[in-house]
């Protein structure tokens, strides 16, 4: 089956088109290289186009019968000094790729959504009836489409899973592609970066949150483990439902517990300096991925060692450290 993998030259984009290609999906990279990397891409057919443009999507829709949406803006930060961006790109952008799937054969859309549509969740684990309350303009823009997604269902007949990732991490196994962002937020190439001496320290943010070591707790899980929920997506979609699922581990780990599994793994210490909390950080994050066990027989099966393995892995064949 031809699957349109859009934004499939970032970072999580890029694994679920291999693990497609694993699976004997034929997929397709659809990506405009704004945050993307072509050389994430190597061995696919790469599309340079953007969502909005409509008559590019329109002729590689011909060509597939499932799309796989990725691309979006994710940085919670930038997304509250710069809502404009993520409303144009998230929402905008995301809406009019919508309408040139419905304006096409294809019927089937998995979307990369994300914890953030919770906001502060009253209660943990996180299960999907939990209410939707974004705190930041980055999760209202992941939500607006959400909203968009149940509303063409309804009224179309569109087949949708909307995925909420939790903390993707680590990368490919054969080391092969990896994460790559710029600048680079995420804790654990961050920390990275602070033994290689690319920034002056990694920077923690908050030791007094009501968490066992103060800092915030967050569930981990690999990227691959994300990848291979997506290809289950497409058979679940074949059977012709829609739904929303969570994905992650069900189990949390601190900044303080991953920090400690990455000096063991690396054998170096992370040059570390405490900073004040961050406004909307919740100070725990952690999912009920039992709705996509049971529909999907999907279960995360990577630890956060290996995630970190991975992880370093591939920053070493990159050169460095």
């Amino acid at each position: 089956m031809p699957v349109l993998v859009v934004g499939g030259a970032g970072y999580i984009g890029s694994h679920a088109a291999h693990t497609l290609k694993r699976r004997g999906y034929e997929p397709i990279i659809y990506d405009n290289l704004s945050t993307g990397h072509a050389e994430l891409a190597k061995g696919f057919e790469l599309v340079v186009g953007d969502v909005a443009d409509s008559a590019k999507l329109a002729a590689v829709l011909k060509r597939v019968d499932a799309v796989m949406h990725f691309a979006a803006h994710a940085y919670v930060g930038e997304s509250v000094v710069d809502p404009r961006k993520y409303f144009h790109n998230n929402v905008l952008g995301g809406v009019a790729l919508l309408n040139a799937v419905l304006d096409s054969k294809v019927r089937k859309l998995i979307f990369s959504s994300t914890c953030a549509v919770y906001g502060i969740p009253a209660k943990l684990p996180i299960r999907e009836d939990t209410p939707r309350l974004p705190v930041n303009p980055y999760g209202d823009t992941k939500l607006a489409f959400e909203h968009a997604l149940e509303a063409y269902g309804r009224a179309y007949g569109l087949r949708f899973v909307s995925f909420r990732y939790f903390n993707a991490a680590g990368a490919d196994e054969s080391g092969g592609i990896g994460e790559l962002h710029s600048p680079e937020t995420h804790l654990i190439p961050s920390a990275f970066e602070a033994i290689k001496g690319e920034r002056p320290a990694l920077e923690i943010f908050g030791e007094d949150y009501p968490t066992p070591d103060g800092t915030c707790v967050r569930d981990y899980i690999h990227v691959n483990d994300l990848a291979e929920a997506h290809v289950l997506g497409l058979e679940y979609l074949d059977r012709g439902e829609s739904t929303a699922m969570n994905l992650g581990t069900g189990q949390g780990h601190s900044v303080r517990e991953v920090i400690s599994s990455i000096e063991r793994i690396t054998g170096r210490e992370v040059p570390k300096r405490m900073a004040p909390r961050r406004p909307g950080d919740p100070a725990e994050l952690v999912a009920d991925p039992s709705r996509a066990e049971e529909l999907l027989r999907w279960k995360a099966q990577r630890s956060l060692n290996q995630i970190v393995s991975t992880a370093w892995n591939w920053a070493s064949r990159q050169g460095k450290h």
